[in-house]
Formats: C-alpha cells, sequence, structure tokens
C-alpha cells in the first residue's frame, strides 16, 4: 500500500538569506541545503521546511494574517521549553502558550514574512 514519507511546506520568501538567517537564529533551525541562491530546506529535530525566494500574494498574506489562519503548525514534545528558548530568542514574534479546549498547548511563532507558525504538544494520553 502507498504511504506518504514526508512533507515540507514551502514558505515563500522576500530574501533568502535573511530568511535562513533568522530561522536559524531565531528557531534554531539547521540548513540542510542552499539551491542556487533562491531555495532552501532547513530543518529542525523532524521538521522541515522549503523557503523559495519568489513574490508573494500580498492579498493572500493579510487574509491569512487578519484571519489568524496557519502557515505551517509543528507537534513537538516539551513545548514549554521550546516556548521559552524561542521567547528568549525572538520574544516579540512569540506568541503565548495556552492551553486548547481540544487537548493541546500551543504557540504561535510569526517569521519575518509574516508566516503564522504553530507549535502544539498533545495533553491527552
Amino acid at each position: 500500500m502507498a504511504s506518504i514519507e514526508f512533507v515540507a511546506p514551502q514558505l515563500l520568501v522576500d530574501d533568502l538569506s535573511v530568511s535562513i538567517a533568522w530561522y536559524e537564529q531565531e528557531l534554531g533551525f539547521r540548513t540542510e541545503f542552499v539551491y542556487e541562491g533562491f531555495y532552501a530546506a532547513l530543518s529542525r529535530g523532524g521538521a522541515t521546511l522549503h523557503l523559495k525566494c519568489a513574490p508573494k500574494n500580498l492579498a493572500d498574506r493579510r487574509h491569512r494574517s487578519e484571519g489568524g489562519h496557519l502557515d505551517a503548525f509543528f507537534e513537538v514534545k516539551g513545548v514549554e521549553e521550546l516556548h521559552a528558548e524561542f521567547r528568549e530568542r525572538s520574544a516579540n514574534r512569540v506568541g503565548d502558550l495556552a492551553e486548547r479546549p481540544w487537548g493541546a498547548r500551543d504557540f504561535t511563532v510569526e517569521d519575518l514574512d509574516g508566516y503564522r507558525l504553530c507549535f502544539s504538544e498533545s495533553t491527552t494520553p
């Protein structure tokens, strides 16, 4: 039977080198590769993001931001420690840690290009 083995959201960024540096310094991601100066893969633990230097649809970005919509969801272990780490590195872009009625504790981070990333840990056994 067929299975899906990997997923990597692709985020369009204004400046690839600036975005790579931000993800490394602020969120502790590691660069896996950079291709011809316009495309890169970054990872941390079992999570991977692809970044592509290309124009964004500004109306879509505005809609997603105003609606509080997520661009990527990361399931994590140790959400409190991760939240504290991110706050120490990038406090102005890290939301509050909160209990959710669906059995999770999570927080969001907004990157330099306005993408909203949710880091969540299940609180149900």
